[in-house]
């Protein structure tokens, strides 16, 4: 093949991107109300074990989920159901991120709640199959990825809101080896994208009364895609005087989330897709690790509620799964609660988790037979519940 042949090829690759992201831009256009949860009856929640530890931890999770909303369940409110099928071995032999059927069963559903999904990576057994994390973010349009980060004792309250469907990741499987020298990948961001996830934040902020909302990219480099970004969050802004707001670099933000003298300054924090995923892994290590952060993702329609972590394959094939941690997922869950309109039952959670995982620690996790289960930390996160006083405890540790 000639260097001629090549360009065309890859000119012709390049045309059928542009295609696909400017329908996507009309969809985008469409305008969708967002869901109303109170009008749903039942309102149906989906639990996806996912791959290694997923579906251990996922148990772990449910049990909870049960046992908090137990009324609503037994009333007919809440339908609990388990969808199968988003495992490695299922999506590899299909050859599908999400096989069709599992995406049906998805679709059924309001929101869901998940464990982790191994993603094949070069050298591995599987077949090079997209993540079924982007897939689902895509054919659900899951736009805003909403990470909460506290760590108490530093004063730290952060909340990230990351693109979830454009950025770096959305062509992450579609680059184009144009030569056997020469492999070019693409990114892209749009206007009405960058929109959704900027005023998301700035509304968040608002409502909440929070002063400070702060831009991350690397606009100084990536002139056309983050300067798209960055130009958007500048407008926005303006309509939200009562709110400071200031941009960042993704390679000093880094830095400053760890710098003692800077990093409580930080409030509500925006990014494109790549690097609210670096920094959000880079908060979550700083609360306890990313077994520690749970993690929304959610579009006008669909909602879907994470553990932020990998599957760990290597406990799974130690033997050592019922030692995972399935602390991230029961972040999640809050999240999830707060979402459907469940707020008193989903501060309750939280002020045991926080009791549990931060301030009383008697459950340590160490992923090891050196530690506890998480079928013992479930059951003293059930026992906290149930304290009378609990409101009352959590804010003697505050």
């Amino acid at each position: 093949m000639t260097f001629e042949d090549e360009i065309k090829k890859s000119k012709d690759h390049f045309e059928s991107i542009i295609r696909e992201q400017l329908k996507r831009i009309e969809h985008m256009k469409e305008a969708r109300d967002w869901v109303d949860y109170t009008s749903l009856k039942p309102i149906i929640i989906g639990i996806i074990g996912g791959d290694g530890i997923g579906p251990e931890i996922s148990k772990h999770a449910k049990t909870i989920l049960k046992f908090i909303l137990k009324d609503e369940v037994t009333q007919g409110k809440v339908d609990l159901r388990e969808i199968n099928g988003l495992t490695i071995e299922n999506r590899a032999k299909k050859n599908k991120a999400i096989p069709d059927d599992v995406l049906s069963e998805i679709k059924e559903c309001h929101v869901l709640l998940k464990g982790p999904t191994t993603t094949p990576r070069k050298g591995d057994k599987w077949p090079n199959i997209e993540s079924a994390n982007i897939a689902m973010r895509r054919e659900l349009d899951l736009f805003a990825n909403i990470r909460p980060v506290k760590v108490p004792s530093k004063n730290i309250n952060w909340i990230f809101f990351r693109e979830n469907t454009e950025g770096a990741y959305i062509l992450g499987s579609k680059g184009a080896n144009v030569t056997d020298d020469l492999a070019i990948d693409f990114k892209v961001i749009t206007t009405q994208g960058s929109e959704r996830i900027i005023k998301m934040a700035f509304e968040y902020a608002k409502k909440n009364n929070i002063d400070k909302v702060t831009i991350v990219t690397k606009a100084n480099v990536i002139k056309t895609t983050d300067g798209k970004f960055l130009a958007i969050a500048e407008k926005i802004s303006k309509d939200y005087p009562e709110i400071q707001w200031d941009d960042w670099y993704i390679d000093i933000m880094t830095a400053k989330l760890i710098d003692p003298a800077r990093q409580n300054q930080f409030k509500v924090i925006v990014a494109p897709n790549l690097y609210g995923d670096i920094i959000t892994d880079e908060a979550a290590q700083m609360q306890g690790g990313v077994g520690t952060a749970g993690s929304a993702n959610v579009g006008k329609i669909y909602a879907m509620f994470e553990a932020i972590h990998g599957s760990a394959p290597r406990m799974v094939s130690e033997g050592r799964a019922k030692y995972a941690d399935p602390m991230s997922m029961l972040r999640a869950i809050i999240m999830l609660l707060e979402h459907i309109g469940y707020v008193k039952k989903a501060k309750k959670l939280e002020m045991a988790l926080d009791i549990c995982g931060i301030y009383e620690k008697k459950v340590i996790l160490t992923g090891r037979d050196n530690g506890g289960t998480g079928e013992e930390l479930a059951n003293y996160i059930m026992n906290t519940i149930q304290e009378p006083k609990l409101e009352e405890k959590w804010n003697s540790f505050k």
